[in-house]
């Protein structure tokens, strides 16, 4: 007895977008927790995941991919372009220890924060509203930077008015000779940013799927909702917005390398996030799970060995 047995004519019969095939997921899941690292023919040549042992970790090693980054483009003269999301977020003070460690300035680097939330017209959150990733990213990245920091005009948030631009600002970039790196977490219901699972049906093919650059106040997934609810507002679902402006494929496929982190444990042996790495790694690309397309980019995505499971049952 299990969910795909029993979900018929239960509360949850057309809950999960249709594209799914639950049995398939699940067998993405059902694997040997030493096997995650077993490379898949879908994977880029250059894409690797790394198992950290605890949370400490993995900041410390995603944040210095990033200042790594950063300081390799200043020392070969060229701009960079930065994806950036707020979640996972512990990443960032150690990029800005390195950074001030190393002396190197960001005055080459252009950051795009990946989604905000909206309202249904694509309205967001004042800047300094603790709850906004505008804010976050300030108190994150940007001031612990201090006199290194990112110019303010070279930041980019995801207002209805400024995301519009962004596929013309990268194409610029890169038509300049700037790299483009996308830092991602992976959402519960296998999101990259807020581009949700369901939007999978609004397009003819993955080609079609693949060219959409943005979306302004897209609709979230229940299973998103939830997720922030758990990891940013204290179990608060009142507070979650249920829209929000993301990018899409469009942008985050271009990527040159990707870097990304999923620390999606939450002590006791509780976890959210287990399903969606071994997604990611085993089902092959498919626009009904946006993660899925991740590791057919160059790259690295760090992970916490414990949500290699095994994934079974086990009362908390």
């Amino acid at each position: 007895m299990d969910l795909m047995t029993t979900l018929k004519v239960s509360l949850l019969e057309n809950f999960y977008p249709e594209g799914w095939d639950l049995a398939r997921i699940d067998a993405c899941c059902a694997n040997a927790p030493e096997s995650i690292g077993e490379r898949q023919p879908f994977w880029h040549p250059a894409f690797a995941p790394v198992g950290c042992a605890d949370v400490g970790e993995l900041d410390v090693k995603l944040g210095h991919a990033i200042a790594l980054e950063i300081r390799t483009a200043k020392e070969q003269g060229r701009q960079l372009a930065m994806i950036l999301p707020a979640g996972p977020m512990g990443m960032y003070k150690w990029t800005a220890y390195f950074l001030r460690q190393w002396g190197t300035d960001c005055g080459h680097l252009h950051t795009f924060n990946m989604d905000e939330w909206s309202d249904a017209e694509g309205r967001t959150l004042p800047s300094d509203n603790p709850g906004s990733f505008q804010y976050a990213m300030e108190q994150a990245l940007f001031l612990p930077l201090g006199e290194l920091t990112v110019p303010e005009s070279q930041r980019n948030f995801a207002t209805a008015d400024n995301l519009p631009t962004y596929a013309g600002k990268i194409a610029a970039l890169k038509a300049d000779g700037a790299e483009l790196i996308t830092v991602f977490g992976i959402g519960r219901a296998m999101h990259i940013a807020f581009w949700e699972p369901h939007f999978g049906g609004e397009y003819a093919d993955d080609a079609a799927w693949s060219a959409a650059t943005h979306r302004i106040a897209a609709q979230l997934h229940p299973l998103t909702i939830e997720q922030n609810a758990i990891t940013s507002f204290k179990s608060r679902t009142t507070l979650v917005p249920g829209r929000a402006n993301t990018i899409g494929p469009g942008l985050f496929l271009q990527s040159d390398r990707i870097l990304g982190g999923c620390d999606g444990a939450l002590g006791r042996g509780m976890q959210w996030q287990g399903l969606s790495l071994w997604t990611t790694l085993r089902h092959g690309p498919d626009r009904w799970l946006p993660s899925t397309f991740m590791p057919t980019l160059p790259g690295t995505l760090f992970y916490l060995e414990e949500l290699a499971g095994p994934l079974g049952a086990e009362i908390n």
